[in-house]
């Protein structure tokens, strides 16, 4: 027994049971015994390792001779210092308990490291290999879990089987979908497939990873949204997202899937959530709120005050894009202002156009740092990457102010002409334009010189310049051409085509160009689209081409302003395909997967928690389901529309309703009817609809009794024959 003594009269007896690891197979020494470990300790021999094991704490010494005999005393009883002992016995447990608590923490983390990386789902069909994952955005202080209305990273590998070659642009179709019974089989996997690749209306994705939509901000309080799956000029309207007054201009959170619109004679930007197209806030921003900007970061929306009322403040408001709340209004000076950052998100830059300044805004403290003085009428602004510089428009004297961004002091100034407008920069940065609709020119500088490189005349009122990788396109008010400025001539002499924009000029629509933008490129890459609200229709077109390749109608609103939001697969490396998303309900979906060549079909699985951040809707007392909306409306005509009613919690069909109520209206909102269906059994409903004239109708189904309005059960979309048996576009009466 080991004695340990602090004279030679006390003695303490302790207990051991030791294990000697076998010669020749370690060289160390390894115990579990906290006592021998304090004993060999106060022996001074070095540990040289700590670590747990089945929930034990395992020590280990360096094996050596000397070790061995410090054992054997150990279980022959020899004595120790009490006070060295019970120092080392008290330090060895706060180890113990420190690596409890590390290991418990670190178990933690690895459960939720697990929960985050979910695990892959592979098949292998046609000598190809496919793996689909879906995980969630990590969020600081959230559950790392997919969930209803939060934003997951879905992601395709593909491969060829033999080889493990990634696959790169074989451009695969997914769509998302609520299972609402069993597994899904191949069969029915197919089957859904092609309903969805037919666009039909009675079978429509939850989320569909194919498509783009392209966004009218019209001269109306509205924001028409088109599916261009839908096929050119046939119905392309997907839905009207209602605004309290027009907008002005507009921006999109692409991590959140909010699209932010300022509206100056209600003093707010609208908040529209672009996964169910709903406005979901009206934020008070103080007096005419007009030009719109993300910073770099998205954290924060500044919004431009255009105060004109003698006394109210003309400056900014800023918002803070997740929480939707205003967290500075700072007043920078008179006139309109444009916004720009650099690229570090330190600083805004404001102009204030009847002063003539640029203040300069620290974004942490949300302070105004400064004003430069950069002359009268500063009416744009455009940061270069390229120099890292800021360069302000001043439209009155022509001339271009060049900020230097670090020491935020003016470096130069380049010299055009009088009556200079919307300056941009061509991707990479190192091209700006500016068009001067007064002289009928476009001048465009090298930001890596700042001089003034080209100036090209352009007819009839150049006022916006958009790009491709390959073009700049300049619109003019006065012409139904768009001119196209090839980028890599500019080194030398500039190479300039025109194409047809229109049958009518824009200025003839007689209304206000909005400061958003006219035309804008389209995701498939070398196109573009462009609004003419003089003849009410979007065209698309794509380069190489003498002409636009078709139009969308707009169905007689006038286009101020185009976006696109793209909700498509991307091949962001070789062979692997991802975009994010929401999935908008909790609950399991089929993930419908499509690959042409070899043609592959399959049905993976996703499922979204729910999220305890999500107000849950109150269930409907009743669903429809509409028994014939593949057959389309003639004019003048009676269409017999049916439709089924179910009651939601018992799932049995409902005959017994007197006020099931239909409105039947045209897109275009210039006519509409409401009437009551009858029932004839099987809680299937009929009603018979005229319809007077050309277009796209929505339906929609009420019931008083059942607590049920319009809004709260699916629309029906019906073409009339007339308008679907033609391409050329339909000019609704």
């Amino acid at each position: 027994m080991m004695k340990i003594a602090s004279s030679a009269e006390e003695q303490t007896s302790m207990k051991k049971v030791v294990e000697i690891n076998p010669p020749g197979l370690k060289q160390t020494y390894q115990t579990t015994d906290l006592t021998l470990t304090s004993f060999l300790r106060c022996r001074g021999f070095q540990i040289e390792n700590i670590k747990q094991t089945n929930g034990r704490t395992l020590f280990s010494f360096p094996e050596s001779p000397e070790l061995r005999r410090a054992i054997l005393d150990f279980a022959n009883d020899d004595v120790v210092n009490v006070r060295s002992f019970c120092g080392t016995m008290r330090d060895l447990k706060a180890i113990t308990r420190v690596l409890i608590f590390f290991f418990a923490v670190l178990a933690g983390v690895n459960a939720v490291s697990a929960q985050t990386k979910t695990t892959p789902q592979k098949i292998e069909r046609e000598g190809v290999e496919v793996e689909f994952t879906i995980e969630p955005i990590a969020e600081p202080g959230k559950p790392a879990e997919v969930m209803e209305a939060k934003e997951a990273t879905v992601r395709f590998t593909i491969k060829d089987k033999a080889t493990k070659t990634p696959l790169s642009g074989v451009k695969p179709a997914v769509w998302l979908t609520q299972r609402s019974e069993s597994l899904t089989d191949e069969k029915q996997c197919r089957e859904k497939v092609q309903s969805f690749l037919q666009g039909s209306l009675r079978s429509r994705p939850d989320v569909d990873l194919n498509v783009y939509y392209l966004l009218s901000l019209n001269q109306e309080a509205n924001i028409s949204v088109i599916d261009p799956l839908l096929g050119f000029g046939t119905s392309k309207l997907l839905t009207l997202v209602m605004l309290k007054s027009p907008g002005e201009d507009w921006a999109q959170k692409i991590s959140e899937e909010k699209l932010f619109v300022s509206m100056p004679l209600a003093n707010q930007v609208a908040v529209v959530d672009i996964s169910t197209w709903k406005t979901i806030a009206n934020i008070d921003t103080g007096m005419k709120p007009t030009r719109l900007r993300l910073q770099p970061d998205e954290r924060y929306l500044w919004v431009a005050n255009d105060a004109a009322a003698s006394g109210e403040q003309s400056g900014v408001t800023v918002i803070d894009t997740t929480t939707l709340k205003v967290v500075a209004r700072l007043a920078t000076g008179k006139g309109h202002h444009e916004i720009d950052f650099s690229n570090d998100n330190r600083f805004a830059f404001v102009t204030n156009q009847d002063d003539g300044t640029l203040s300069v805004i620290d974004i942490q403290k949300l302070t105004k740092v400064t004003d430069l003085k950069t002359g009268a009428s500063a009416t744009s602004i455009a940061f270069s990457p390229l120099g890292n510089a800021l360069y302000v428009v001043n439209a009155a004297d022509g001339s271009i102010t060049v900020v230097d961004v670090r020491s935020r002091q003016i470096a130069t100034r380049i010299q055009t002409k009088p009556g200079i407008g919307n300056l941009r920069f061509a991707p990479g940065g190192r091209w700006g334009f500016v068009p001067n609709p007064t002289e009928n020119v476009v001048h465009v500088f090298d930001a890596s010189t700042n001089r003034l490189a080209h100036t090209i005349s352009i007819e009839k009122g150049p006022d916006q310049v958009a790009f491709t990788d390959t073009f700049a396109y300049v619109r003019s008010t006065g012409a139904n051409e768009v001119s196209m400025i090839r980028l890599s001539t500019l080194g030398s002499q500039p190479d300039i085509v025109k194409f047809p924009s229109g049958q009518n000029v824009p200025a003839d629509a007689g209304i206000e160009t909005s400061l958003a933008d006219v035309i804008v490129p389209a995701p498939e890459g070398d196109s573009v689209l462009v609004a003419n609200p003089a003849d009410r229709v979007i065209y698309y077109y794509s380069e190489g081409m003498a002409a636009p390749m078709g139009s969308f109608q707009n169905y007689r609103r006038k286009p101020r302003a185009l976006m696109v939001v793209d909700r498509s697969l991307r091949e962001v490396t070789s062979g692997v395909y991802s975009t994010t998303t929401k999935l908008p309900k909790s609950g399991v979906y089929d993930v419908a997967f499509l690959l042409d060549s070899p043609r592959i079909t399959h049905c993976f699985e996703a499922e979204a928690k729910p999220n305890p951040d999500v107000q849950q809707e109150k269930q409907v007392a009743i669903r429809v389901e509409y028994l014939n909306n593949e057959k389309q409306l003639r004019v003048g005509e009676n269409y017999k529309l049916r439709f089924k009613i179910i009651d939601t919690g018992t799932l049995k069909a409902k005959s017994d309703l007197k006020d099931v109520r239909v409105l039947t209206f045209l897109a275009s909102a210039t006519w509409q009817k409401r009437d009551f269906a009858r029932p004839v059994g099987d809680g299937v409903y009929e009603l018979d609809i005229k319809v007077p004239q050309t277009g796209l109708y929505f339906v929609f189904v009420e019931s008083k009794s059942q607590g049920v309005n319009y809004r709260q059960l699916p629309h029906l979309t019906l073409q009339t024959a007339a308008a679907t048996a033609t391409n050329t576009p339909v000019e609704e009466p």
